[in-house]
């Protein structure tokens, strides 16, 4: 079996960090720590990638996304943005979906440590990843904590949940179901949530149920919620995102419900291919160019060692289809 980078350090009692920096002569390192790693090498019959030797010293002019799901619209569109632009740098991009798989996400890092790339763009819902805290690339997320090493890029999703929460009131919603992502993280998009709730305040009954909003809503989970929906008469939904609130559109009406006269429901995304082909759904508008170029921004800033660039809070719009 071919060995792999982990398997060097494993072997050498060091970190897949320090094994790439030996490979790639990069920082200081005791001559110890460089002899265990050439010996470990030795006895795995471990061969470097020949194309990270080759840029010892040199730039690689890559850039890595790694993304939850590209099949999500948004993701796709932020990705695109960021391609382009980095184009236009003289840079290329290559993307990576990590979805829930922490294992798959490490193996990402080690393969890119070990590649020599210039920098990484993450908007990874996978927390508490050592290799994000230990490598030396350069790396910047995108509305999602990390690691406190790493920056965030965020928008103002607290205001983002105010919008929802006024536009329900505003169309006499009384009896609201908000569909949450996981509420244990960590990440800006909780403020989304706390937003949400400020703005009802006591004027309403709100119920809150929880998904995993790394993967697809099944047939089934959406037959459910429909159920609830109709036996507990809601006439206001805030989903997660625009794919949720778009499934359940279709849902309701298909088991008679008039959207939005009997019931309103509310996405969150707001990426350029839902509003062309859904543009009778309410949603909150990210901010995907300027997204895009601050995240790029960022990080560039590291990999050019230069004084981090003013990194405020991303405003956000809201679509009223009326």
């Amino acid at each position: 079996m071919v060995s792999k980078l982990s398997d060097v350090a494993e072997l050498a009692g060091v970190s897949v960090t320090t094994v790439s920096r030996v490979i790639n002569s990069y920082g200081s390192l005791s001559q110890k720590t460089i002899d265990k790693v050439h010996a470990a090498m030795r006895e795995l019959h471990y061969q470097p990638n020949a194309m990270a030797r080759s840029l010892q010293g040199k730039s690689s002019q890559f850039i890595v996304l790694i993304f939850p799901d590209i099949q999500n619209p948004f993701f796709t569109s932020l990705a695109n943005e960021i391609e382009q632009i980095l184009f236009d740098k003289g840079y290329k991009s290559i993307i990576a979906t990590s979805a829930n798989n922490v294992e798959k996400e490490k193996q990402y890092l080690e393969m890119l440590a070990a590649n020599q790339v210039e920098g990484i763009i993450t908007s990874s819902h996978n927390l508490d990843i050592d290799a994000y805290s230990n490598t030396y690339l350069p790396i910047v997320s995108y509305d999602r904590f990390i690691s406190d090493t790493v920056p965030i890029v965020r928008e103002d999703n607290y205001r983002g949940g105010q919008l929802i929460g006024e536009y329900l009131l505003k169309n006499g919603a009384k009896n609201i179901l908000m569909l949450s992502g996981d509420s244990s993280s960590q990440s800006p998009t909780t403020k989304r949530y706390e937003g949400f709730t400020a703005a009802l305040g006591d004027k309403v009954s709100l119920s809150i149920q929880e998904f995993n909003s790394n993967s697809w809503p099944t047939t089934s989970e959406i037959d459910v919620i429909v159920n609830d929906v109709i036996q507990q008469n809601i006439d206001g939904i805030y989903a997660y995102n625009d794919i949720m609130a778009i499934q359940l559109q279709n849902a309701l009406r298909k088991a008679g419900k008039r959207i939005p006269e009997d019931i309103r429901i509310v996405g969150y995304d707001g990426s350029p291919i839902v509003q062309l082909l859904h543009p009778d759904l309410p949603t909150v508008v990210q901010p995907i160019r300027q997204a895009a170029q601050r995240l790029i921004d960022v990080l560039f800033a590291e990999i050019n060692n230069q004084d981090p660039v003013v990194n405020d809070v991303l405003p956000i719009t809201f679509y009223n289809p009326k």
